[in-house]
Parts: structure tokens; sequence; C-alpha cells
């Protein structure tokens, strides 16, 4: 069976790679010998990394390479992640949400199946971005979505046509290997209690960078824990970090890891944690993966979801709603009650494991030959 991949692939954001990873393993382990084909926006590093073939994902070179292998290929797969959404500006045919569309539109004229894979669908606000969704959306063949929100959002956007099943997200399948790199570079005793803190800059609510600051220090002086820092998409997670920093009383007692770990190492790192804070989604699901407890920050409904199903919403917040007090009480009680925590975890993870294998067995039922 020959399959394009489509997404945010070589582009150096953890979460995005961790996805690519899980598809193609799952696709090796679910397939016969699959033929894969990666769009992005380094080809041969994907190509190396995954061993796959790989073309450039930009219109600006490779185009007749991309016609190829949609002619080539039984089915696109679009996914997974937040691909579908304009949050970021689209103008006309420019952006995010125009670019993922119109890879659709072009297998569909090369005579390739559309699956939209373990997608979270949204926001998508913008008049011609509604548009956009209303006709290209439709065209998809099948599509799972990582959360019942994301159904429901679709089909509020008039895609309806397609049938839509509600999975997980796919890098709850991922298939890790025992890599430590990570964890080895910062040189510790093995007798720290990690606190894992993932942040990322967010366009409102920046008030959360003085809250993790102040609870920072509050859990270095009540329980001597270690923060270190992990930078998932170290462009834009570094700069936050050093953000959180400067306004710590005990930045000296934190650590950083490098940015440049892949997401099997930094997956490797955070199951070293005790506990695990911040906003970034899938260093939450790593968490999860590694029964870690977690306290996330929600910006988006996908991690509102998400940390709904893994049951550690009561213990997180939404951006703007954080109230510091509740948040030391409650990254206090998940240090000190890690096991009541896991218990609560375990089932809810082990059933996103199960939902997040069904989006290629779905895969297979439907484009199979």
């Amino acid at each position: 069976m020959k399959i394009v991949l489509s997404g945010f692939y070589g582009l150096g954001n953890t979460g995005d790679e961790a996805i690519l990873k899980a598809i193609v393993d799952n696709l090796r382990v679910e397939l016969d010998n699959p033929d894969i084909t990666v769009f992005s926006l380094s080809p041969e590093n994907t190509a190396k990394e995954h061993n796959v073939k790989s073309i450039y994902r930009g219109w600006r070179h490779q185009n007749k390479e991309k016609v190829q292998a949609l002619r080539e290929a039984d089915l696109l797969v679009s996914g997974g992640g937040g691909l579908l959404q304009d949050t970021y500006p689209t103008k006309f045919l420019f952006g995010p949400l125009p670019y993922y569309l119109l890879i659709v539109f072009l297998a569909k004229l090369c005579g390739a199946k559309v699956m939209f894979f373990s997608q979270g669908i949204g926001p998508v606000t913008s008049t011609w971005g509604k548009i956009l969704m209303k006709v290209f959306a439709n065209m998809a063949d099948f599509v799972t979505v990582r959360d019942s929100y994301s159904k429901e959002y679709l089909h509020s956007l008039g895609v309806k046509r397609p049938e839509t099943v509600v999975t997980a997200d796919i890098v709850f399948a991922f298939q890790a290997d025992q890599d430590d790199i990570a964890y080895e570079s910062l040189a510790l005793t093995g007798n720290e209690k990690i606190v894992a803190v993932t942040v990322r800059p967010w366009f409102d609510h920046p008030d959360y960078i003085e809250k993790m600051a102040h609870v920072l220090d509050a859990l270095i002086e009540e329980r001597g824990v270690l923060p270190v820092f992990v930078p998932m998409e170290g462009k834009y997670d570094v700069p936050a970090s050093n953000d959180v920093l400067s306004l710590m009383k005990h930045a000296d007692k934190t650590r950083m890891l490098g940015s440049d770990y892949t997401p099997n190492q930094f997956l490797n790192f955070i199951q070293h944690a005790d506990l695990t804070i911040g906003l970034r989604l899938h260093a939450l699901i790593f968490s999860a993966l590694s029964n870690v407890p977690h306290l996330g920050f929600s910006y988006d409904k996908k991690v509102e979801s998400f940390l709904k199903r893994s049951g550690m919403w009561d213990y997180s917040f939404r951006l703007g709603e954080i109230d510091e007090q509740k948040l030391l009480q409650n990254a206090l009680y998940l240090l000190d009650n890690k096991d009541t925590a896991q218990q609560t975890m375990e089932p809810n993870v082990e059933a996103l494991r199960q939902e997040a294998r069904r989006n290629v067995t779905l895969l297979k039922e439907k484009f199979g030959k």
C-alpha cells in the first residue's frame, strides 16, 4: 500500500515529530510493508530519521515530485495534530489551513483517497477559513479526530460528508526505545525529585509566566524539588523558559535540557519526573504515557480535552483562570500522593492507548487492500 503523509513535519516541533514517528511505526506494525512518503520541510532529515521517502512540503520546490507521489499513492494521510485551524493568519491561499486543504484537493485530483488522521480541529474563525473548510475538508473520504470536541466542531463548520470517528491522539501509540541521553546530560545523582516544566509563548494571558515562577520557587522551598525545563520546540520554548527563570528567586536550583533531543529522548527524560507542569500538549501526553502525574495549563480546547481524558483536569487550569494558591496546593498534592494519581491515570491512559491504535486499525479497514 502506498501512503503519503502530510503534516507539520521537518520543522523541529517535538510534538509533531512524535506524531510522525507514531504514525510511521504503527503503520508498519499494522500493514504489510507499506510504501511511505512524507511531505517535510527537512526531507533529508525526515528520510534518514524514519527510513521513508521524503519530499519538500512547501510550494517552492519539488511540486512535480509531490504530484507524482500523489498520483502513485493509494492514500493521503493528513495529520495528526492540529493542522486544520487558522490561529495563524490565513490570507487567500497562504497560511497553514489553505496549505493542508490544497494538498487534500491535489490528492483528490490525482486519484488518491484522503484520510484526516487523529486530528484536533480548530479554531477556524475567519470567514475565508470556514469557506475553505466547507469546500475542501468535505472532500476527505474518512476522518478520525482525537477528541469529541473536534468532531462537533468539524460538523459545526459544515464538514459532514466524510464519516468521522473519535479516537485519540496517535502519540498515545508511541513506541518508545530506551535512550537516556537527555537525562544523562544533566549529570544528576538519581535522588532528585524532578518536576518537568514545559512552557511555550502564548498570545493571551502572559501572567502564567509569573505564576509558574512563583509556584516553582515554592516547590523548591517546600519539597526540595529540582525543576527541569523541557523545551520541546527550542526556538520558542527556550525564551519562554528564560522568562520564567528571570522571575524566580531560586533559578540557580533549576536545570534546562537541551532542545535538540528527539521525541523518544524527551519521553525517556520525562519518565524520570515525579510531576510535570506546563502547557505543551505532547509533554503532558508523554507524562501520561510514563505514568507521571501532570498539571496542565490549557491554552486550547485540545489541552483541556486531553486532561479530562487522562484524569488530571481537576488539578489543572485554563490560561487566564490560574489561582496561584490553588496551583501550589494541587502541585503539592500530586507530589505527595503520586500513587493515588497514578491509579487514577492508569485505566484512562490504557483506554487512550487502545483508541490511538484504532486510528490505524480503521485506516486498514477502510483503505487496506
